[in-house]
């Protein structure tokens, strides 16, 4: 250590000189001698040390598992979920049936599991998903639904950030350590939890001569690291700002009562399917479909006709698809459909402005054609039902600026002509 002068304090740890000056503006802990102490930095460092420990060793303890699944199987029955869905999502009967069954099947698997003490919960698959649908379908606003009915812990992961280990990028174990923050770090609860892995199929294999002689950081060497997770293992991965190296303390999740739904658009799909339909027709003669081509072909007629084999045309590894049992496909959104999610759930973006507005004495009126022009801008923008907040958002914004310069009130009229060609809403007094 360095010789001290008169009125220095150094940390004992580092060695760093910590000047007097500086007592109070930098945390240290000083002997009654007020010469020696602990750099703030030091500080840190140790107590991430203890944390990071401490969460190693609950991890390897026996966890208590405070789960009544036939609470949760008397509640949730498939038709009781999809009527809490039918609140929130508009259209989508067919997938919400889908997803409703999953999950009841899911946990009926977990109760098998818990009866036999886990000895023969492999008799019973995994009722792990893939949804497919356009974006702003309501692929995700149905799962965060979901989770939020059933009480559990749900994560949303970027498939299309996860990288084949050793490559720059994020491992796929970062889906589970999500799950594990989501659920407050109760490893219990994170074990009977939902991910979502969105973007799916950005991670499909490359097609052509490119897909076996070139590295595929972001594809199929993710989709293989992804199987044992999707079936069912013990997920090790450290926590959030540490470093993974052979010594680090690690958390391990076991996922195989996690539920994993895989979503996204799959942009061409319709295609595939298409042609194999139009190929399965040329073979049958007399029993061929009796829809024009043009017709066939649309999404909405063809997405619900997905087969496995045109998932792995796509370039999803049949490994993977066979740990994926459950498709789920979502509808493009037409216009009277965008119309009825602006307004009819309990969420509907106009009830949430029509509230805020209330809170300021205003009341809110959107014409049916203004209405009409925001859901057919968003059929423009491709964007679905995400989109749809926005396009209120842009008309609504100097209103929503100068209403609390008073108290009046007031009435707040929004047209087409706000929607289309940018004019202010009318604001009246009542």
């Amino acid at each position: 250590m360095a010789k001290k002068n008169k009125g220095e304090v150094y940390c004992f740890l580092c060695n760093r000189n910590i000047a007097v000056h500086d007592r109070f503006d930098v945390p240290i802990l000083i002997d009654p001698n007020g010469s020696v102490g602990i750099c703030k930095d030091c500080i840190k460092r140790t107590y991430e040390v203890i944390e990071t420990y401490e969460m190693g060793e609950k991890n390897n303890a026996e966890l208590p598992v405070n789960l009544d699944v036939d609470s949760i199987l008397h509640e949730n029955k498939p038709h009781l979920i999809k009527k809490y869905l039918d609140e929130y999502i508009i259209e989508q009967e067919r997938a919400k049936k889908i997803i409703s069954v999953a999950v009841y099947n899911h946990y009926k698997r977990m109760k098998y599991a818990m009866e036999h003490d886990g000895k023969d919960g492999d008799d019973i698959e995994k009722s792990n998903v893939i949804m497919l649908g356009p974006s702003g379908c309501g692929k995700t606003a149905m799962l965060q639904h979901l989770s939020r009915l059933l009480g559990i812990p749900f994560a949303v992961t970027d498939a299309s950030s996860l990288t084949e280990a050793g490559f720059v990028g994020s491992d796929v174990e970062v889906a589970v350590r999500n799950l594990y923050y989501a659920a407050d770090k109760d490893i219990a609860k994170a074990e009977r939890g939902i991910i979502y892995l969105d973007e799916f199929d950005k991670i499909a294999r490359k097609s052509g001569a490119n897909n076996s002689i070139t590295a595929d950081p972001g594809h199929e060497g993710v989709q293989q690291s992804l199987l044992k997770m999707l079936e069912g293992s013990l997920v090790e991965f450290a926590a959030r700002g540490q470093r993974k190296h052979p010594e680090a303390p690690t958390i391990k999740v076991d996922t195989k009562n996690v539920l994993f739904i895989v979503g996204g658009a799959f942009v061409g799909i319709d295609k595939i399917i298409a042609k194999r339909i139009h190929e399965d027709d040329s073979n049958i003669g007399f029993g061929a479909m009796t829809l024009s081509k043009d017709e066939r072909d649309k999404f909405n007629d063809v997405i619900d006709k997905v087969r496995p084999e045109d998932l792995m045309e796509y370039g999803i590894i049949p490994e993977i698809i066979g740990r994926l049992p459950v498709i789920c496909t979502l509808h493009e959104l037409d216009e009277d459909a965008l119309l009825k999610i602006l307004t009819e759930p309990k969420n509907a973006p106009v009830r949430q402005y029509k509230k805020l507005l209330e809170m300021d004495n205003v009341e809110l009126v959107f014409e049916e054609e203004a209405l009409r022009a925001v859901a057919k801008r968003a059929i423009e923008r491709k964007t679905g039902a995400r989109s749809l907040k926005g396009i209120i958002e842009d008309t609504m914004l100097d209103v929503m600026f100068d209403i609390p310069k008073s108290n009046e009130p007031r009435r707040v009229i929004v047209t087409a002509a706000c929607i289309e060609k940018g004019e202010k809403p009318t604001i009246e007094n009542r």
